[in-house]
């Protein structure tokens, strides 16, 4: 069986959260049960600097929503890539979706359209060599508008699967963009890609998909209902039947204790007492005081949904109850200044680094004694699933993937 995985970001070429985790983990997963996986990415920067650089264009196009672009492929940390050059659309600075101060890019709509018009028209058509997949696979609102064009499409399509990581993200734009699509007129109806008067990318694709996953059995019931529904809890019950709960699970390679390259000190079940070098380790990296209290930890993004701002007004009582805390993460900026000034007020006791750091958040791991994971909804998280594995006790509000049942 060959799978088109069509998302936004994929560890460890480009990650913004757990989405990039799972896309990078699963190839290799499937691979075990004899399905081979291509990943179509967007070519952002990093992505392109990476790629060996004969790397053959299998298409071109000479006008793709507003400039030339081509599409290439290769292989790269184990992955089948299939990669959307496009440099009017994706080189330049910042990030995957937005500006380097976190705004969101103006022509987002148009950047994922053009990458989800690419992935139907040219590689799940079967237009570019032998390419066309058994199944395409698209991941939240950045590929999702991938399935309304293979809906749409005159010719025959493959059978298509639509992944919620994160309901709250939808990609809503006004009706205007909708004759730039490309899409047919009857496509702007309720049952197609039109949402409260506009375009609804994450909509196109919940509607026009054959099958609905989620990355937890518990997430799967809850957007069901109007409070985690987003708006779309209406849709998701007439497509009760095609929509399945499926845990996350975590690449047990890259996070392995035993071997983990980013660890002051590597160690297993029965070799806990190791775990020591890496308390000190982070200790140092966040500026607290070496005793034998008990070290929290916190790796998340600095959002609302995250439960960051419930965590910025315990700071006080955290430190006064004698623990310790270590905080990596960015995001909310009121939420990053909230933290650094808890932290100027508990000098060595709360230690708070503002950023992404990947060997960082492995260290934290190795190293502390629990993991806090306030969210007020988590679809899964693979955080806690990382606590487990490297025996950082997750503590985690009753939601989505985090209680365990």
């Amino acid at each position: 069986m060959k799978i088109l995985s069509v998302a936004s970001e994929v560890f460890p070429l480009i990650k913004t959260g757990g989405l990039a985790d799972v896309t990078g983990a699963l190839p290799g997963a499937l691979a075990a049960l004899g399905v081979s996986v291509r990943t179509m990415l967007p070519g952002y920067p990093s992505v392109l600097a990476r790629l060996p650089k004969k790397t053959k264009a299998l298409h071109s196009y000479a006008d793709l929503f507003g400039g030339k672009a081509r599409i290439v492929a290769g292989t790269l940390d184990g992955l089948d890539l299939i990669v959307l050059d496009a440099p009017h659309l994706f080189d330049r600075p910042g990030g995957a979706y937005g500006d380097g101060s976190g705004v969101d890019w103006p022509d987002n709509w148009r950047r994922f359209a053009a990458f989800a018009r690419a992935a139907a028209a040219d590689i799940a058509s079967g237009a570019v060599g032998d390419l066309r997949p058994d199944i395409v696979h698209a991941h939240d609102w950045q590929a999702a508008l991938t399935l309304a064009y293979l809906r749409y499409d005159e010719q025959p399509s493959p059978p298509s699967v639509m992944t919620v990581h994160n309901l709250a993200f939808q990609g809503q734009f006004p009706a205007s963009i909708f004759p730039e699509l490309g899409l047919p007129p009857q496509a702007m109806a309720l049952d197609g890609v039109e949402y409260f008067g506009g375009v609804g990318f994450l909509k196109a694709g919940l509607q026009a998909a054959h099958a609905i996953t989620t990355v937890s059995p518990t997430y799967a019931q809850e957007i069901r209902t109007p409070e985690f529904g987003m708006g779309l809890d209406g849709l998701i019950n007439l497509r009760a039947g095609h929509l399945h709960g499926i845990l996350n699970g975590i690449d047990t390679g890259q996070w392995d204790p035993q071997i983990d390259p980013h660890l002051a000190e590597t160690f297993s079940a029965k070799s806990l007492k190791a775990r020591g070098k890496n308390r000190r380790a982070v200790e140092q990296r966040f500026g607290l005081d070496a005793d034998a209290s008990p070290l929290l930890c916190v790796v998340s993004r600095l959002t609302w949904q995250k439960g960051m701002d419930i965590l910025a007004a315990e700071l006080d009582a955290i430190a006064d109850l004698g623990a310790r805390l270590a905080v990596l993460g960015s995001g909310d900026q009121g939420l990053e200044g909230a933290l650094l000034a808890g932290a100027a007020r508990h000098r060595g006791r709360i230690g708070v680094v503002v950023g992404y750091d990947e060997e960082l958040s492995h260290l934290l791991q190795g190293g502390a004694d629990a993991i806090l994971i306030p969210s007020r909804f988590e679809p899964c998280g693979l955080t806690q699933l990382y606590g487990l594995r490297y025996g950082c006790v997750p503590v985690v509000a009753r939601t989505g993937g985090l209680p365990i049942r």
